[in-house]
């Protein structure tokens, strides 16, 4: 697989990143959104099956190819599975000429301070060889604000930034996450803090290496334009944050040179139940949305 390839892909911008990387925390949800009860399933393999059932319909489906979805942020157990009968990361580039990436957070610490900081990345190491022998271009890794703390702010991004480092240094491009609430009243002034950390901790990245960002769609359209433009930066990409697909892509269109990674509303309104027909028709119609709002800027 042809790193310069894949990075000239996602650099390109002519396209979204399909994130896909639902865990043990979100799984559930995602599957009862797609039509499948808790009690459909007794343990977690069975739910991780269904989880990967989902996944595979979606990633063979007709329309997710290349042409629109630029990459696709993969869980870590999916990315020791197959899709069609080939490794899920050799399937996306190979295939459909999607970039892979794979989520390496354990999940969030306890809140305090406003803020959630991720857990203890125990097994980094190990994931990142696994994710270079599996052919995976990137990573990404969540945080989340939950008020305009400076200090606590800072916290979040100092820590992104020192797993980042450790990412690149495998030959790897992190994803940086600090998703801020889009709840808190307090949301556009949390986002100004954001970005000054965020541009600051660029400086710590080594010149001839790249990070990107995945972010909540901010309130002050192009805030995050000085990210965008950054020469340490491959790429910044917004999170749905819990905004409907169309809201998202309202918000999306209005931000200059920032595409889209969907969880929930690249999935609103697909369900176990469809018919493939209309399954596809469905998807077809989202990624065509999606990929238009983050085009547009």
């Amino acid at each position: 697989m042809s790193r310069t390839a894949m990075a000239d892909k996602i650099r390109a911008r002519q396209g979204f990143i399909a994130a896909l990387d639902q865990s043990g925390g979100s799984a559930p949800k995602a599957l009862r959104l797609y039509g499948i009860a808790e009690s459909a399933y007794g343990t977690e393999a069975e739910m991780y099956d269904l989880i990967h059932a989902m996944r595979t319909r979606i990633v063979t489906a007709p329309a997710f190819t290349g042409d629109k979805v630029a990459g696709a942020i993969l869980f870590e157990q999916t990315m020791e599975r197959e899709f069609a009968g080939k490794p899920t990361a050799q399937y996306l580039w190979q295939e459909r000429g999607v970039v892979p990436f794979v989520k390496i957070d354990q999940g969030l610490a306890d809140a305090a301070d406003d803020v959630q900081l991720m857990k203890p990345l125990t097994n980094l190491d190990s994931l990142l060889e696994r994710a270079v022998s599996h052919g995976i271009f990137g990573t990404k890794m969540r945080s989340v604000i939950h008020a305009a703390n400076t200090g606590a702010i800072q916290s979040v991004v100092d820590q992104q930034y020192d797993v980042a480092l450790q990412v690149l240094a495998k030959g790897l491009v992190p994803i940086i996450e600090p998703e801020v609430t889009i709840s808190i009243p307090d949301k556009a002034e949390s986002e100004m803090l954001l970005k000054d950390a965020l541009l600051s901790g660029l400086t710590r990245v080594p010149d001839d290496q790249q990070v990107m960002f995945k972010l909540t769609l901010p309130e002050t359209a192009n805030l995050y334009k000085p990210l965008v433009d950054h020469p340490q930066c491959l790429g910044v990409v917004a999170l749905s944050g819990g905004y409907s697909r169309d809201e998202a892509n309202k918000r999306l269109s209005q931000n200059t040179g920032v595409v889209a990674s969907f969880s929930r509303a690249l999935t609103e309104g697909l369900s176990v139940d469809q018919e493939d027909s209309s399954f596809n028709t469905l998807l077809a119609s989202t990624i065509t949305s999606i990929y238009a709002a983050s085009v547009s800027g």
